[in-house]
C-alpha cells in the first residue's frame, strides 16, 4: 500500500528560482535592504535604489511571483518584507548574502540613501 501524499502549506521555492529571482542587480539590493531592514515601503526601496517607482514595482512583482517577499497594503501603500514561510536554507541563504555584501556597494550606499531619507514612513509614505 503507498503512503498518502501530504502536501506542505509552506512556499515551495526551488533553488534555480530563487537565485534566478537574485540575478538582477536591483531586486538583490532590495532584497538585501529586506533582510537587513525588514519591512520596508515601496517609497523608501526607489529612494534607497535610486529606482523609479514603476521599475521597483515590476521587480517587487518577481520577488512576489517567486514567493520572496510578502506585501501588506495600507491603504495606497504597500509594504514588503521577507516571506514568512521561506524555507531554512532559503532564509539562511538570503541572511548570508546580506550579511556578506551589506558593506559593499552598491549596497551600503542603498543603506546610506535608507537611513539619510526625509519623512521616512512611519506607517505611512509621505512620497
Amino acid at each position: 500500500m503507498k503512503a498518502a501524499h501530504q502536501e506542505s502549506t509552506a512556499p515551495q521555492i526551488l533553488p534555480e528560482a530563487l537565485f534566478r529571482a537574485l540575478s538582477d542587480s536591483t531586486r538583490l539590493r532590495a532584497v538585501v535592504l529586506l533582510a537587513r531592514e525588514g519591512e520596508l515601503c515601496v517609497c523608501e526601496l526607489t529612494i534607497a535604489l535610486r529606482v523609479s517607482q514603476p521599475k521597483m514595482s515590476r521587480h517587487l512583482a518577481v520577488l512576489r511571483e517567486t514567493r520572496l517577499v510578502d506585501v501588506r497594503r495600507d491603504g495606497v501603500w504597500s509594504h514588503y518584507r521577507l516571506a514568512g514561510g521561506l524555507p531554512q536554507w532559503a532564509r539562511e541563504a538570503l541572511r548570508t548574502v546580506a550579511d556578506g555584501c551589506y558593506r559593499q556597494a552598491p549596497f551600503a550606499r542603498d543603506v546610506e540613501r535608507l537611513h539619510r531619507m526625509p519623512d521616512r514612513p512611519g506607517g505611512r509614505c509621505s512620497t
